[in-house]
């Protein structure tokens, strides 16, 4: 190999190095700008699909399955199952328009180390019941777990080879987790967000997306909630007049190449 010959240090063009041992090249040229036009609330949009991944929350059995937790509290887990027909149609297509997709899942520790009382208790008030950790009395699967079939993806939906999986321990994707340093690797600005609640793990972590500088749009039917639907419209609310934007997916399949 010719020792002169520039080599690419990172994880997608447009955020690399170009190095040799004598040389480092840190300029990062920039990917081409991808701009695609939307609809989308409260006012039109235009994005850099170069710039931009879809993150798809929490979709896995404990929220949106029989026999998973929200299931087993007595929850009506059915909205929750809302956003696999969108997702399974928007996502392919996204890969094809080379926008990376990351799950992000809960994946707690064995032995829930990483989590506070005030956490734990929210999936178990009385200290009694069964929380985060615990078997699920359907299958023994323990609560959010990571590698247990409660914190595995619904079966409808495919994690392709190529996406990238995050695994959080708060309701906000960002706390104690890599993903804002995958993010900017990736060299990504706008962040579509889908999945489940979107009034509380969607939302919590879209708004720390707002925080840290990213542009945030929420994927109306490619996300939902099983909390009441004054729930669902405040999300709506709060992310078009604070936090972003909202659209639909059948407007992004549009422009999508």
């Amino acid at each position: 190999m010719d020792e002169t010959t520039l080599k690419s240090l990172g994880a997608r063009a447009g955020s690399q190095w170009q190095v040799n041992a004598a040389h480092a090249d840190l300029t990062r040229p920039a990917r081409p700008v991808r701009r695609m036009a939307l609809a989308a609330q409260p006012k039109e949009i235009a994005i850099d699909l170069g710039k931009t991944a879809m993150l798809v929350v929490d979709m896995q059995n404990d929220f949106c399955a029989k026999g998973g937790w929200l299931d087993h509290i007595g929850v009506d887990f059915t909205p929750a199952r809302r956003p696999i027909a969108p997702l399974a149609r928007l996502l392919p297509a996204l890969r094809r328009a080379d926008v990376p997709v990351i799950w992000l899942n809960w994946g707690n520790r064995p032995d829930r180390l990483n989590l506070s009382p005030c956490l734990l208790h929210v999936y178990n008030g009385d200290g009694r019941s069964v929380g985060i950790g615990d078997p699920l009395p359907s299958n023994g699967s323990p609560v959010l777990q990571k590698d247990s079939w409660a914190a595995a993806v619904v079966d409808e939906l495919e994690i392709a080879p190529g996406d990238v999986r995050v695994d959080k321990y708060r309701m906000s994707g960002f706390w104690d987790t890599p993903l804002d340093a995958i993010l900017r690797n990736l060299g990504i600005t706008t962040v579509l967000f889908g999945g489940v609640n979107a009034d509380q793990c969607v939302l919590a972590t879209l708004m720390d997306a707002n925080f840290l500088g990213y542009d945030t749009i929420l994927v109306e039917d490619c996300s939902a909630t099983t909390s009441p639907a004054y729930c669902w419209d405040a999300t709506l609310y709060n992310v078009r007049v604070c936090f972003g934007f909202t659209l639909l997916s059948g407007d992004l399949l549009k422009g999508l190449p």
